[in-house]
């Protein structure tokens, strides 16, 4: 594997679409019912309820826009299914030199990249590079993980969970998004509040794991406190979520808008011939070295 082609893997395109991934959040709502919402209801528990129904979730569809540490203006559209897992994103980043934008796919236990002319000059003409996230663990130097791709078995729905764990949630009034009427809610917490109400929840263990490694992602960006906001339609569902902090290599702010959810969501791999296989390039570039 040429040093090119590892270093467009870990710091363009590659680096850029999982970024984006990584910090995809929110809960989702689409909805297209009762605008109302019970005048007894305060933003704490306004906020709690819409928490509560990230559960439900099976499937997300949603856009994503904002300004991520590190990789600059990001912007996405994607669908994902949880269970089995399957996404499929479209994004285009000022990361990304040379191209207007890449794709990111998960099927099978597999992630795949499309990074344009530019990744196939590298790779034989073939415009996607094939991650099978299961054969390259043992590597350390293209770890999943190190680049994020650990990430991706993540439930987005979770990242809006954490407003709940704020001490102080206010309402900021009430605006339509996309259509929808919601309200519009406010508040700040810092990662070590996140980390002790979930160390204090009873969460089946996926569910944990999944919002662990979200606040991990907090904390590799150097971001210890987040200002959340959260827009609730009439069905308490979070329509909109938005995700601002100070971050180590500069500023997040992150705004996430559900398009709809719990609806069939389908992804295929690319074509084999248009395929290059990471793990499968890496082990012909270890039998190609010189033994010593």
């Amino acid at each position: 594997m040429t040093s090119v082609l590892r270093n467009r893997v870990e710091r363009g395109a590659v680096g850029a679409a999982l970024a984006a991934l990584v910090l995809g959040g929110g809960a989702v709502g689409c909805s297209k019912g009762d605008s109302a919402r019970s005048p007894q209801m305060t933003p704490a528990a306004a906020v709690a309820q819409a928490t509560k129904n990230t559960e439900r979730i099976t499937s997300l569809h949603y856009r994503m826009t904002g300004t991520v540490p590190g990789q600059g203006r990001v912007q996405a559209e994607a669908r994902m299914a949880m269970k089995p897992l399957a996404m499929s994103m479209k994004m285009s980043s000022s990361a990304l030199k040379g191209e207007a934008s890449a794709e990111i796919r998960f099927v099978d236990k597999a992630m795949y990249i499309n990074g344009g002319a530019e990744a196939a000059k590298e790779m034989d003409g073939k415009h996607w590079l094939k991650f099978d996230l299961s054969a390259m663990g043992a590597d350390k130097q293209m770890n999943p993980d190190r680049m994020g791709a650990g990430q991706a078995n993540r439930n987005p729905a979770q990242e809006s969970t954490f407003l709940s764990s704020s001490q102080h949630v206010t309402k900021v009034g009430t605006e339509t998004i996309d259509g929808v009427p919601t309200t519009h809610y406010e508040g700040e917490v810092t990662l070590a509040q996140m980390r002790a109400d979930l160390k204090a929840k009873k969460l089946d263990k996926a569910t944990r794991e999944q919002r662990e490694k979200a606040l991990d992602g907090y904390a590799t960006m150097g971001v210890d406190k987040v200002t959340m906001d959260m827009w609730i339609d009439g069905s308490n569902h979070t329509k909109q979520f938005r995700t601002r902090g100070d971050a180590a290599k500069g500023p997040l702010d992150l705004t996430v808008t559900f398009v709809d959810y719990n609806k069939p969501v389908t992804v295929t791999a690319p074509p084999a011939k248009d395929t290059a296989d990471l793990a499968e390039m890496m082990k012909d570039a270890m039998a190609g070295a010189p033994q010593g």
